[in-house]
């Protein structure tokens, strides 16, 4: 995803995103521990889309003074 698509989401919209690319993520790393991994830059870019979501959201919640308790809702 290009910052460009990332902005152009809803809040709700980032959190289900982020919600699938954390699942994806999960299930690629189970196939690299078991060695069916294929497409080991999907790993990469995933981490990518994941830290690029995060940046946007905390942008966000800093232009509204939020704060950044607001950004991580997973850990």
């Amino acid at each position: 995803m290009k910052p460009g698509e990332v902005r152009a989401l809803t809040e709700d919209q980032l959190r289900e995103r982020l919600d699938d690319l954390h699942s994806e993520w999960r299930d690629l790393r189970f196939q690299e521990a078991v060695g069916q991994l294929t497409a080991t830059a999907r790993t990469r870019q995933i981490r990518k889309d994941i830290a690029r979501i995060h940046t946007i959201r905390t942008e966000r919640a800093m232009e509204t003074g939020s704060g950044l308790t607001a950004v991580r809702t997973r850990r």
